[in-house]
């Protein structure tokens, strides 16, 4: 008679070989499989948003709506240039202040010059060159004769000169900025203004802190902002 038990014990040996090698088959399979993953382009993983952010970059087919920022116009356009200059001068004037004011508080002012002037000079810059604006490198002809006034007076003149001339100019670039955020339809110009607004407004705080300005100063920015009907 056949050995059973010998037999039995071929077959489950047999079972047990077909079952080792399916395993090692699916073992290999999902091995190549991950790999595969791996191996994908890099491009196939980058997040949806970076190629919101090509959009934006200038010279690309969308520069011309800033990847839905919304039109710019010639206002906004100068704006941004007003912004570039306003820091162009009041930078200088700033320096000034620390050697040729005589009132600590007219330092302190100029010192809000220089940091609130070198934080918006340099978001101007990106913010041009992302809408494609053209800036210009020197101050305005009048501004440079702000800058040689200064230049050429110490202590009490300093002060008095210093303070009611970036008060006019800063109460006048204030309504500016209302005018552009109220009016513009771009978001990278409404951020803009915003920091702007913010940083104008510190610096005529700071200046009026000093006491110093005067009430036609305050009359000349009313009557500029808000001229009179013909």
């Amino acid at each position: 008679m056949p050995d059973h038990r010998g037999m039995t014990a071929k077959v489950r040996a047999r079972a047990v070989l077909v079952v080792v090698a399916t395993l090692a088959v699916v073992g290999v399979g999902s091995v190549m499989v991950l790999r595969a993953s791996a191996e994908q382009p890099a491009a196939a993983q980058v997040p949806a948003y970076a190629h919101d952010m090509a959009a934006m970059r200038p010279g690309s087919a969308a520069a011309g709506d800033i990847g839905g920022a919304g039109p710019v116009t010639e206002l906004d356009k100068t704006f941004l240039v007003k912004v570039r200059q306003a820091g162009l001068w009041e930078m200088p004037a700033g320096d000034l202040a620390q050697t040729h004011a005589s009132s600590e508080a007219v330092k302190r002012a100029g010192l809000h010059l220089l940091d609130g002037h070198s934080h918006l000079d340099q978001l101007v810059r990106e913010d041009a060159k992302m809408l494609g604006v053209t800036l210009p490198d020197q101050a305005s002809a009048e501004q440079q004769g702000w800058v040689r006034q200064l230049t050429a007076a110490q202590g009490l003149e300093f002060d008095k000169l210093f303070v009611n001339l970036l008060r006019a100019s800063h109460g006048k670039i204030f309504a500016t900025i209302a005018e552009v955020r109220a009016g513009t339809r771009n978001d990278v110009i409404r951020r803009h203004a915003r920091q702007a607004n913010q940083t104008v407004l510190d610096h005529m705080e700071v200046l009026e802190d000093t006491g110093l300005v005067d009430e036609k100063t305050l009359a000349d920015v009313a009557a500029a902002v808000n001229p009179p009907p013909k």
